[in-house]
């Protein structure tokens, strides 16, 4: 654990978990809130907005369950706290945390929501219940597997999506309630953010998915473009579907939802059921509709069945992205990277000075803002290439460094 001054010294405490803490500590500064961080990371500019910091890494970028409940049962003795809220990475913890004493109130879907939106043993029947389309789902590996992705109910960033005609049979664990199989389905991978309360739903915007291949994975969550304009048609009906689903799951706070759009045309993914990484998006691009930020929101929605008054709407100021930057080569941040990341505002997530970082590992998150989607794109382009151009040279110092230390004296 690691501590810093508390700006907001009688303010509240909120725990904020997952694979990575910044977005939704930030978020939680906005609300006014004192913030407690877990996470692998330990990230700069996440220990920048917390109070406190905790260590929750395990091995090969995963949380460490044991880790996790030890900080949590730590977290718990935190003043005035209101509760903890967890982000991506906890999609295969929330339900075994659930029955451990002493730790927090959670803040988010119950149990029950969870499992229904959660399990595609439950959610994708109801699906066609409702009539909302999706692709084609298998709970055994199908005959003809060309065509058809492997996935995870508790997986999450796409690392856990796979063609199943290029993965072994003995991999599928086809028996297991957490795999499944779904055909593939063109078109474009959106997001819908929105907060729900007591059976109703406030759509908040939408979003475009950045993916990436690493290695032989097809489908990594690498960012997000938004808000974006779909057509008024289909936002119609994904704003209904949604509806319907908070209705039936009881979903609470704030959740999102992955589609496929193709043409006017949508099939829906899953539900995220936990804040997602896009509230930034919104918060940058509008910062005059959530002066407070989206974290309140989630709280008000899980704390007191509030949700933004119906008229409540997007009025887009411009567009927001962000993009993960995965290490081209292995390499240790240098203080003078972290420095320069750390002072540029289109950085985020950004490691502490001798943070080892493996190939195909996550170095920092890119973020911009612009006028349109496009211009967002051409932005995230440019900063790539500065923050290329800074693992370049700090892979030649490594170099450097590495030859000096195994030279000779003359």
């Amino acid at each position: 654990m690691t501590a810093r001054p508390a700006s907001l010294p009688h303010a509240p405490f909120v725990a904020v978990a997952g694979l990575s803490a910044r977005m939704l500590a930030q978020s939680a500064v906005r609300a006014g809130l004192r913030v407690a961080a877990l996470d692998l990371f330990g990230d700069r500019d996440t220990r920048a907005a917390s109070d406190v910091w905790f260590d929750i890494g395990g091995a090969g970028l995963l949380i460490d369950p044991a880790k996790l409940v030890r900080a949590l049962e730590r977290v718990a003795r935190l003043p005035r706290l209101v509760g903890w809220i967890g982000g991506s990475g906890l999609e295969s913890h929330v339900a075994a945390l659930r029955g451990v004493p002493g730790l927090p109130v959670f803040l988010g879907n119950d149990a029950d929501a969870e499992a229904t939106v959660r399990d595609p043993r439950r959610f994708f029947p109801l699906l066609d219940t409702l009539g909302v389309p999706h692709p084609d789902v298998s709970f055994v590996r199908p005959t003809e597997p060309h065509g058809w992705l492997r996935k995870r109910a508790t997986g999450c960033g796409g690392m856990h999506v796979v063609h199943v005609d290029k993965a072994r049979e003995s991999d599928d664990a086809a028996s297991s309630a957490d795999t499944y199989f779904q055909r593939f389905s063109p078109g474009r991978p959106l997001s819908a953010l929105f907060v729900a309360a007591r059976g109703q739903a406030h759509v908040i915007g939408f979003a475009e998915q950045l993916t990436c291949e690493i290695g032989d994975l097809h489908f990594v969550h690498a960012g997000s473009i938004g808000p974006i304009d779909v057509p008024p048609t289909v936002a119609t009906r994904v704003r209904d579907a949604i509806a319907m689903l908070c209705a039936h799951a009881g979903l609470t706070g704030i959740n999102s939802c992955d589609f496929l759009l193709d043409g006017d045309a949508f099939e829906l993914l899953e539900i995220n059921a936990r804040p997602s990484a896009t509230m930034a998006l919104y918060e940058a691009a509008s910062p005059r509709m959530w002066p407070r930020g989206l974290l309140a929101c989630h709280l008000d929605a899980c704390r007191y069945g509030r949700l933004p008054p119906p008229e409540h709407r997007i009025e887009h100021s411009g567009c927001a992205g962000q993009q993960v930057l995965f290490a081209p080569a292995s390499f240790t941040a240098s203080q003078a990277f972290s420095d320069a990341c750390l002072r540029d505002p289109h950085c985020r997530d950004v490691p502490m000075p001798g943070t080892p970082i493996e190939a195909g590992q996550p170095v920092c998150t890119l973020f911009v803002c612009a006028a349109s989607p496009d211009a967002v794109r051409r932005a995230l382009e440019r900063q790539r290439v500065v923050v290329l151009q800074r693992i370049e040279t700090c892979l030649k110092i490594n170099h450097e460094a590495n030859h000096a230390s195994h030279s000779c004296p003359a």
